[in-house]
């Protein structure tokens, strides 16, 4: 029998104007720091493009299909730096991916003893902490050898495809796809173990519980309910793919000549800004530049592209 004496649920006591100040406070101040962010992005490609703008107005949209690179003749053109941006960083996550997501597999299930995933996470964590000098010597004593006799046998094999028409003479576009492959592995390493590791467990007990089996649980339901995450993941590692500088230069062989083979010598957008930026002329700065926009457009198309993935694969 309830009590007619009951007391009353008590009301939250009122807050202090001190409090609701700083509630405000720290609301406008999240704001500004998002928007600053934003502006921020908008003013550096603001002052690339007006930097640019002498190449656009002389070169326009040639500039994208032109094969030249003469500063002589005040000739430019960067198709054969787009090309081996674009293939560079898709060989470096066709290697990455998939060693990636399995080593993330490993080390967010128990397939191994505890103390042994926390040694191979911090020792994964400590890729990402080598300088891109560091690998880019590594790659030009170690790496480039045992890819030219790879190499070779790839060609001699292979050599009627256009991707091995060359015989490899040392720096080339797979070293540098294989040293980028390295460098982003513990990014993508990183966000799919904690995307992982951060679902649910009612998902796995749910699994088991109808009779899958651990793989059919970790292709089925885990790898799915973690997608965005791991897409997330695989864009950083692509974003620092596309713009890394140091390592590739030692090993890419910055040869300005378009070649489809990997086993070529090639050049990449970022490689070009670093290793020409100090010496240009003022047209040749303005070509850099325009070359430096064209990175940050195929960056921005890479996660826009990213992004509607992700949306598509939510809806299912």
């Amino acid at each position: 029998m309830t009590s007619s004496t009951q007391d009353a649920p008590t009301s939250a006591p009122d807050r202090s104007s001190l409090e609701l100040f700083f509630d405000r406070s720290f609301i406008w101040t999240t704001r500004i720091l998002a928007f600053g962010v934003a502006a921020l992005l908008f003013w550096m490609v603001i002052q690339v493009g007006l930097a640019a703008v002498p190449a656009i107005q002389k070169f326009g949209w040639g500039f994208l299909g032109s094969s030249a690179w003469n500063p002589p003749e005040r000739d430019y053109g960067v198709l054969p730096m787009m090309y081996g941006t674009v293939i560079s960083s898709l060989i470096a996550l066709l290697i990455a991916v998939p060693i990636a997501i399995g080593t993330a597999i490993v080390l967010s299930e128990n397939f191994l003893p505890a103390s042994v995933r926390t040694v191979l996470t911090f020792l994964v964590k400590l890729l990402a902490a080598i300088p891109s000098v560091v690998y880019g010597l590594w790659g030009i004593y170690v790496l480039i050898p045992v890819l030219t006799d790879i190499g070779g046998w790839l060609h001699k094999t292979l050599g009627w495809i256009p991707l091995f028409s060359t015989q490899p003479k040392g720096p080339g576009m797979l070293p540098a796809g294989v040293i980028l492959a390295i460098m982003i592995l513990p990014i993508i390493t990183a966000i799919s173990r904690d995307s992982l590791a951060s679902l649910p467990p009612e998902l796995r007990g749910a699994s088991y519980g109808v009779g899958s089996t651990r793989w059919q649980t970790i292709f089925s339901v885990l790898l799915p309910a973690a997608f965005s995450g791991i897409v997330g993941g695989i864009m950083l590692g692509l974003g620092r793919a596309l713009g890394e500088t140091m390592a590739v230069t030692l090993v890419i062989g910055n040869s300005n000549d378009l070649s489809l083979s990997i086993l070529a010598p090639a050049n990449t957008i970022a490689s070009l800004i670093a290793s020409q930026f100090r010496e240009a002329s003022e047209l040749q700065e303005a070509a850099l530049m325009y070359a430096a926009l064209i990175l940050f457009l195929i960056t921005l198309v890479v996660n826009v592209m990213a992004e509607w993935i992700v949306q598509q694969v939510k809806k299912y």
